[in-house]
């Protein structure tokens, strides 16, 4: 986490850079005319719970901490175009996903928890842009996802492990809300963007092992640093 900000500031400036180089030359120019684009985005990810512990923990139950997991994501984008500062964007893609919990228990080593996933994320967003100045603009965006895990462990027999495993449920709706700027290239636009994803539905499959009993609910959240190509 702590190399994120460094990111987005190295990411800033070689945007700034480039658009120093194109200034007084408007790139694509018939661009925002077009009813429909395409594209793909390539992302990395930072990924963690928002978690509570249950009033009913055990009394050797010492605490729980987040241990926060990078990952990477790939999607495709189409973007259609509702007005001149509105877009509809659909994302469809896979997340992969990495989260870790920190489990301190009375009379034995601390243990990190991890769970992995492989998500079918299908994402529908509406994006609000400003007006291009010369070949920059800066934009928010909001919206609803569901996300389906590959790697999920729902409908494994916990009984029939030979170690205790933390269930995670398959399907899963989280908000997205990020921002980011595009820059218009000669060919193609360019855009880097930042954004949040709160899981909504508590992911967590309650039962008797000794990392699901001691928490109250889980739900997923993931910061996301994004490069989209858009033609």
């Amino acid at each position: 986490m702590k190399r994120i900000p460094l990111l987005i500031g190295l990411a800033l400036l070689m945007l700034s850079t480039v658009a120093q180089a194109q200034r007084g030359r408007k790139n694509l120019p018939n661009f925002d005319s077009r009813l429909y684009h395409f594209g793909f985005i390539l992302s990395a990810n930072s990924s963690d719970f928002n978690f509570a512990v249950a009033d009913s923990a055990a009394d050797s139950f010492r605490g729980v901490n987040n241990v926060p997991q990078a990952g990477f994501n790939m999607h495709l984008m189409a973007s259609y175009t509702l007005s001149r500062h509105w877009r509809l964007r659909f994302v469809p893609g896979l997340s992969f996903q990495d989260r870790g919990l920190d489990y301190t228990i009375e009379g034995s080593n601390n243990v990190v928890k991890r769970t992995e996933a492989v998500n079918l994320d299908i994402p529908l967003l509406l994006k609000w842009r400003t007006d291009r100045v010369d070949n920059v603009a800066a934009y928010a965006l909001f919206g609803v996802k569901y996300a389906r895990d590959f790697q999920s462990q729902e409908n494994v027999n916990q009984q029939l492990q030979s170690d205790n495993i933390l269930r995670l449920k398959s399907g899963n709706i989280a908000a997205d809300i990020g921002a980011g700027i595009d820059i218009f290239l000669p060919f193609f636009k360019l855009a880097i963007q930042a954004k949040t994803e709160h899981g909504l539905r508590n992911v967590l499959i309650p039962d008797d092992s000794i990392y699901a009993s001691p928490l109250d609910f889980l739900r997923t959240r993931s910061f996301v640093l994004s490069f989209c190509f858009e033609g």
